[in-house]
């Protein structure tokens, strides 16, 4: 199985779209699925957040050396499917193909427990999009 280019997408490239990413290439392998994503952000941040580097890190997810960067007109145009984590609309590059908001992801300085479990309802769904039926992890209530 196979999941395209995907391109997730919050505004500072620090947290969710992070966070995101990780999840789905960790969920993806776990399911046998091969899985290209990136994250970018529309006005990105000079570092990852702290606290999402911690929380990923305690899953043996490194993404300490991820540089937030700006994404692209070309990424958003090639990509399979945009999954954009607060971006309004009029800050993505032009034109876009398939985009999905998931506006309902909490900030993770919020409540990371709760930012966790959506983003990986979220990709759960698209995995299962691609794989119906297999297994899935199920969100933990805690960190």
């Amino acid at each position: 199985m196979s999941l395209g280019d995907s391109s997730l997408l919050c505004p500072h490239n620090a947290a969710k779209s992070v966070l995101a990413a990780a999840y789905c290439r960790k969920l993806a392998t776990q399911r046998n699925i091969a899985v290209h994503v990136d994250s970018a952000g529309t006005h990105p941040d000079s570092v990852v957040s702290p606290l999402v580097i911690k929380a990923v890190q305690a899953e043996g997810i490194d993404v300490s050396d991820y540089q937030p960067r700006r994404v692209t007109q070309d990424e958003v145009g090639a990509a399979w499917r945009v999954l954009s984590l607060g971006c309004p609309p009029d800050d993505l590059p032009q034109p876009l193909g398939a985009v999905e908001y998931w506006d309902d992801v909490p900030p993770p300085g919020q409540d990371l427990a709760l930012t966790r479990a959506v983003i990986i309802e979220h990709i759960n769904r698209l995995l299962d999009e691609q794989d119906p039926g297999q297994w899935r992890e199920p969100p933990k209530s805690g960190m």
